[in-house]
């Protein structure tokens, strides 16, 4: 089943190659962000969020996460190389996952997150994610 999937990320190597990867599996990428205002004009329909932690405008991936999945219902994996910055997690949100990750790790949680939160707790998450209470 293929998501609508917004992808908040600076660096563009990664992000244009994370949008590869998830069109190349049937994903619809409905915008790349590379801050907050950017985030939440593009959130538009969007199902799932791919969030960085640190992006040009500063630290501003957490709040981005917990306002996409708080005021947009949109489920939010962040995607970060600094994982331990989101110890606790982010209310509403789903987990983190430590990048450099292997294509085939992205579409394996995004396979994982596509079902609710009640099914999710009945299936083993891919051992890269890293779920938040």
């Amino acid at each position: 089943m293929s998501s609508r999937v917004l992808l908040v990320e600076d660096e563009l190597l990664i992000a244009l190659d994370l949008q590869d990867t998830l069109e190349d599996d049937g994903h619809e990428v409905v915008g790349i962000a590379r801050n907050m205002e950017t985030a939440l004009s593009l959130v538009g329909n969007a199902s799932v969020a791919l969030v960085d932690l640190n992006l040009v405008d500063g630290r501003t991936g957490p709040e981005i996460g917990r306002r996409l999945a708080s005021e947009h219902g949109v489920t939010v994996v962040y995607l970060t190389g600094n994982p331990e910055q989101l110890n606790g997690g982010v209310e509403g949100t789903v987990g983190v996952l430590r990048k450099p990750c292997s294509p085939d790790t992205v579409l394996a949680v995004l396979e994982f997150v596509r079902h609710d939160a009640e099914r999710r707790k009945s299936l083993d998450a891919p051992k890269a994610l890293t779920l938040f209470p």
